[in-house]
């Protein structure tokens, strides 16, 4: 399936501060870049290269203090829809050193507060059938209302307040898998049906020798998503880094079909 990406960022920086940046599709399996172009006006770029679940960033050294950016990209995802009901998790002792930092709590995601919970909750389960469990749980438990959460908030928060956006849904995924000894990542990404159109984030599992997304807010599916990166929790994968504060202009993100 084609997806057309087009992304506009807009925003004034401290005088000095450089961006880096993370929005270009990642060039991995499952997906295929197409054609690919990031613009920065008036500003130097340095590429840092792919490291691991993170995906090239490019720091952004503006002139002024002004960053307008735009992305282009076509790009053909590969994958398919994977039951995830009967895949079997992997023994701790089988699993790939590169996986093994996905069992641990991280800031957004404290998954050790919620082992007693995730014991209770979803008891005799196991593997797939307990990730699309967790899945279903997140997705009827929470509401998505947008504006309901800040950039500080933690996968606990949401819980109380059962309420959030998609980084907050797949903070939950992520915490209640890695409570149940599966590993779990956070993903970031773009899809056509994200509504309203914004950048998305989805968890990753690691069940039978593989990486698997699962979106709990039912926005995406492994066929819609472009993916851009993973790390532990969105703090690995933010859109835009910058040293100090920056002021808001315009965001625009809008993803369609080819």
């Amino acid at each position: 399936m084609l997806f057309e990406i087009d992304v506009l960022l807009d925003y004034d920086l401290t005088q000095g501060d450089a961006a880096l940046l993370m929005i270009e599709a990642a060039h991995k399996d499952g997906q295929r870049i197409l054609d690919s172009h990031l613009d920065v006006k008036n500003a130097e770029l340095r590429v840092i290269d792919a490291d691991g679940a993170l995906e090239q960033r490019v720091w952004a050294v503006v002139q002024q203090t002004r960053l307008q950016t735009r992305y282009r990209a076509k790009v053909e995802v590969t994958r398919t829809h994977a039951a995830l009901a009967t895949r079997p998790a992997t023994a701790l002792d089988a699993l790939p050193s590169d996986v093994l930092p996905y069992l641990r709590p991280s800031r957004y995601c404290p998954s050790d507060m919620f082992v007693p919970f995730v014991a209770k909750e979803f008891a005799d389960l196991h593997g797939g059938a307990l990730v699309v469990a967790i899945r279903d749980w997140v997705g009827r438990e929470l509401s998505y209302v947008p504006g309901s959460s800040v950039a500080s908030t933690s996968a606990v928060e949401t819980f109380l307040s059962r309420q959030g956006v998609c980084r907050d849904y797949a903070h939950m995924v992520c915490a209640f898998a890695r409570a149940a000894n599966i590993p779990a990542r956070y993903v970031s990404g773009y899809g056509p049906d994200v509504a309203p159109q914004d950048f998305h984030a989805v968890a990753e599992v690691w069940l039978d020798g593989r990486w698997h997304l699962v979106d709990a807010t039912g926005m995406s599916t492994p066929a819609t998503l472009v993916v851009i990166g993973a790390g532990r929790d969105c703090g690995d994968v933010a859109f835009m880094e910058t040293e100090n504060e920056a002021q808001f202009r315009e965001l625009s993100v809008r993803v369609a079909r080819a």
